[in-house]
């Protein structure tokens, strides 16, 4: 049995503690006795990309806002899809994620971060909604395990009525949000269409290859 090595921690401000883990050739990013990432498990947060891709092709001088890094599976998809004039946004709010990726997970993360199309920013991606009016052809929230939330108390206003009302005014028209999610929510999907967004509902496995626990995205298009 490969033994599980605890890496290195991170404080996320005003939540709570990551720790950053491994067994053999595997990443794991915990929290108390909650996986929230695995390097192994890439398949939704993939999809979260490509499925947003989908919904802008022939949009010109495209301009995505990505809510959280993470281990970067969204980034990464996000650059192999997205128009090769795209320009992308990243907020990472806890500093240690990007160490990570720079340091121990660089195997993972390849040049991404590098990228001439991708602005990496050091803060929660709620003011940058906020200031971005008509700003973004997409916004992508891979934000703590989705509208039911574990790390962070503060990251439930993006999924509130106000915050998704800032997402909506964030956008072109046409625009999409799409939000990552551990868990279905039908009291949130129903908040997105109140807010008069046309909402897609798709659940994804957690696996590239189709297997793995089932995630959901939806997508809110203005």
């Amino acid at each position: 049995m490969i033994p599980l090595e605890h890496l290195a921690t991170a404080q996320v401000p005003g939540g709570e503690e990551l720790r950053l883990m491994r067994r053999g050739a595997d990443y794991m990013i915990v929290l108390d006795r909650n996986e929230l990432m695995n390097s192994r498990m890439s398949g939704s947060e993939e999809a979260l990309a490509e499925m947003t891709a989908e919904r802008l092709v022939g949009c010109p001088g495209q301009n995505w806002l990505i809510g959280g890094y993470g281990m970067g599976f969204t980034l990464r998809k996000a650059l192999e899809v997205a128009p090769k004039d795209a320009k992308l946004t990243v907020a990472e709010l806890v500093p240690e994620i990007i160490e990570w990726a720079r340091g121990p997970m660089a195997g993972l993360t390849g040049t991404c971060l590098d990228d001439k199309r991708v602005k990496l920013v050091h803060s929660d991606v709620a003011p940058l909604i906020v200031s971005g009016r008509g700003m973004y052809d997409a916004i992508l929230l891979d934000v703590d395990n989705g509208p039911d939330g574990l790390v962070r108390k503060d990251n439930g206003k993006l999924y509130s009525r106000d915050g998704i009302a800032a997402a909506k005014a964030a956008l072109k028209p046409g625009g999409v949000l799409a939000i990552w999610s551990a868990a279905p929510d039908p009291v949130f999907a129903g908040r997105l269409r109140k807010a008069g967004f046309a909402v897609d509902e798709v659940v994804v496995r957690a696996r590239s290859n189709g297997k793995g626990p089932r995630h959901v995205i939806w997508f809110a298009v203005r």
